[in-house]
């Protein structure tokens, strides 16, 4: 089994920056793909970013050019920085590891955190 815990959320303003965590603990030699997903109420959970084993990534429309995903093996952590946010991106932010390449092909991920919260007031 694995466990994905999320910290850095929080309130900011439009513009602003924040960069969340995601720690992996347990079995964590068994994940390939990590991600960050995001659910904003009302709304369907969509991917973020992903990123795989090798360092490739890949990020949604929505935040490319403003969000970095990032993962240090060494220390079994999955980073989410966040830069120029707005208020749209007001969302319940949730890290996922998949054992193998489901996060890239749109599928359901083996394990998630249990989220973090991000909000940017106007």
């Amino acid at each position: 089994q694995v466990q994905l815990v999320e910290s850095g959320g929080g309130l900011v303003q439009a513009g602003g920056s924040l960069r969340l965590s995601c720690a992996a603990s347990g079995s964590i030699f068994s994940i390939n793909d990590m991600g960050w997903y995001r659910q904003a109420p009302g709304k369907q959970r969509e991917l973020v970013a992903f990123i795989t084993n090798g360092g490739t990534t890949n990020h949604a429309d929505s935040v490319k050019g403003r969000f970095t995903i990032s993962r240090d093996n060494a220390n079994n952590t999955v980073y989410l920085q966040m830069n120029s946010l707005k208020p749209e991106d007001t969302a319940v932010y949730y890290c996922a590891g998949d054992r193998g390449k489901r996060i890239r092909v749109g599928g359901r991920p083996d394990y998630w955190g249990q989220g973090t919260q991000v909000t940017v007031s106007s």
